[in-house]
């Protein structure tokens, strides 16, 4: 009996874990709800606690090269402190809270590239596993979604999504990473602009949006970025005109020419941009009619291939790697 709880605590013949997540999306800041099923295995064994980790790949720059790893970005204890008995099957609901800043995956049921999952963890009687993983699937809230529609009206078109390892400089990050949305730019702007890059960073009251772009270089001027921060409430998203409020942002990121960068490494570097923008609602309701930037995102992110259980590459700086597991490697 000895040996075979050795072999449970082990894994050979312990306990199976099968995480399933309520169907559909969720929001950033929003709640995520499903059910641990476990099995109980060829002994008895104490649960001592299941957690839920958040994982996300992210892209690292180190020596110069780019790394792809996997780093946790939340942990969450949906149960425990109990015994499961030999084959006994026990079911275990749950709903917690995504962050706020937890990047979005998809526009409009249309994937944009971005990974992002679910990891089970068993401890069980001190040793512990890392279970399944599930991908997660995260919607916009709707005032990310007005911004990157009013993007599209204005002639934007969606190029990619990463996520980047590191800080932007003066702002409210909490993650150790930050979402770019890259976005090729509209007409009325190419001549000056090589691309756009958005970025959302999500609180209870409110969001900052962190608009950066590539500026090309003139008959006696070299190319360089220019970025802004700018605040929108999660109130009132309605009755804004996004279209005006957006174009007026990307003005200003054009025309201005100082920047600031994300920190990768180091002290961050001086602030140079004009700080935020508030936003009223003295504007009246605007129905947006048209091409979207959701109708570029379908065309354009057609085919990618989204598979969460496979294609993670451990990053040396990154603090906290999760390699698959040999078995995952296999099926992939």
């Amino acid at each position: 009996m000895v040996f075979k709880r050795l072999l449970g605590a082990l894994g050979v013949g312990g306990p199976s874990v099968d995480t399933v997540l309520d169907d559909g999306p969720v929001r950033p800041g929003g709640p995520l709800s499903g059910q641990v099923h476990l099995e109980g295995g060829s002994a008895d064994c104490e649960i001592e606690q299941i957690t839920l980790e958040l994982v996300a790949r992210v892209e690292a720059e180190h020596g110069g090269e780019e790394h792809e790893g996997v780093i946790a970005f939340d942990r969450l204890t949906v149960g425990g402190g109990f015994r499961l008995t030999e084959g006994e099957r026990r079911n275990v609901p749950f709903t917690v809270t995504v962050p706020w800043e937890t990047p979005i995956t998809e526009l409009h049921g249309q994937p944009l590239g971005v990974i992002l999952g679910v990891r089970t963890e068993l401890a069980v009687a001190g040793a512990k596993d890392k279970g399944d993983l599930d991908p997660l699937r995260v919607t916009p809230l709707p005032a990310q979604e007005a911004v990157l529609e009013a993007l599209g009206q204005l002639g934007f078109g969606f190029k990619s999504a990463d996520l980047e390892l590191g800080h932007i400089h003066g702002t409210g990050q909490t993650l150790p990473f930050y979402q770019e949305i890259e976005l090729s730019p509209a007409p009325q702007y190419a001549p000056a602009v090589n691309e756009v890059e958005v970025t959302f960073l999500a609180t209870p009251g409110g969001m900052e949006v962190v608009l950066e772009a590539d500026k090309r270089g003139g008959l006696f001027s070299v190319g360089h970025d220019a970025v802004n921060r700018f605040t929108v409430s999660h109130e009132g998203v309605e009755h804004l005109d996004w279209n005006t409020e957006v174009d007026s942002w990307v003005r200003r990121v054009v025309e201005h020419h100082g920047s600031y960068a994300a920190d990768h490494a180091g002290p961050y570097p001086p602030h140079q941009g004009h700080g935020f923008h508030h936003h009223d609602d003295s504007h009246g309701s605007h129905h947006r009619s048209g091409p979207s930037t959701g109708a570029v995102v379908a065309g354009a992110a057609a085919g990618v291939a989204v598979g969460v259980a496979g294609g993670f590459v451990a990053a040396e700086v990154i603090d906290e790697v999760f390699d698959d597991d040999d078995e995952e490697e296999e099926e992939d």
